[in-house]
């Protein structure tokens, strides 16, 4: 809907402004000379178009480290575990495997909508909490090592919730917007009367460079979920990883969830 409305405010200022011009032309006896309007509105538009874009831009790479590198501290979490001692390395590099499962099948399919924490992977997450405890005074080292990586995942997963979530407020984008779209007007109305096609030539491609400007801006400034999105494909290629070393690792033994990492048994308290 947003990307409609989008279009229609330049198409629309296009016409607006070609028909004055048309207009101001019959009106006049000689040729139109350029308008003053123009240079401080094009100016206008070009540093909100840069502002905002370096915005947008920002947000989404923000997101894009943010979702590899929870994917990298699962690894690692589950990595840095195998130093641990029984029953907890098993416990924890279960927890690790049914964790990116969920965050695959539950959070990440909702990034468009939601902007939340998952239960189904938050119990997970409360998981390597309790195994913590129970590791704290077996081997204070690994301990220590694991709560850093867990903390960094969280940090990591709580960035990519929030960087979903739009960074630039709709009433900046809409004033972007009307400013780019009362430019082309202003070009539109400020055509020379004798004008050669090479004239509305350019105008148009003025006007379909702003449009996409908008469009990208718009599309990046939604990094789950607009067309150049960022995927899932880290996290994944980590849960490929770790599933096939848990299943050489722990021959036999079942994990505590099924496929999309929903557990089996009873349910922690969720991650807060």
């Amino acid at each position: 809907m947003l990307t409609i409305s989008t279009i229609a405010a330049i198409a629309t200022a296009l016409v607006i402004g070609l028909a004055a011009n048309h207009y101001r032309c019959r009106q006049a006896l000689e040729g139109g000379d350029e308008t003053s309007v123009r240079d401080p509105l094009k100016t206008l538009a070009v540093l909100l178009v840069a502002f905002v874009m370096v915005m947008a831009a920002q947000s989404y790479d923000t997101a894009s480290q943010a979702a590899s590198s929870e994917a990298h501290r699962v690894d690692q979490l589950y990595e840095v575990a195998d130093y641990a001692p029984e029953p907890q390395r098993e416990r924890l590099q279960a927890a690790a495997v049914c964790y990116a499962r969920a965050i695959l099948a539950y959070e990440w399919p909702q990034m468009d909508k939601s902007h939340r924490m998952d239960s189904e992977a938050s119990v997970w997450s409360s998981d390597f909490r309790r195994h913590f405890k129970e590791l704290a005074h077996k081997n204070a080292n690994t301990f220590e090592i694991l709560v850093d990586v867990d903390d960094q995942r969280s940090a990591a997963r709580q960035t990519r919730l929030h960087e979903a979530s739009p960074a630039i407020p709709p009433t900046l984008f809409w004033f972007m917007t009307i400013a780019l779209a009362a430019t082309i007007g202003a070009f539109a109305f400020g055509l020379p009367c004798r004008r050669r096609p090479s004239h509305v030539i350019l105008l148009c491609v003025l006007a379909a460079l702003f449009t996409g400007s908008l469009l990208i801006v718009e599309d990046i400034d939604r990094p789950f979920s607009g067309y150049i999105r960022i995927t899932s494909e880290a996290m994944a290629d980590t849960t490929g990883d770790i599933s096939s070393d848990f299943a050489q690792d722990h021959p036999g033994r079942p994990l505590p969830c099924d496929i999309r990492g929903a557990r089996t048994g009873q349910t922690d308290s969720p991650e807060r």
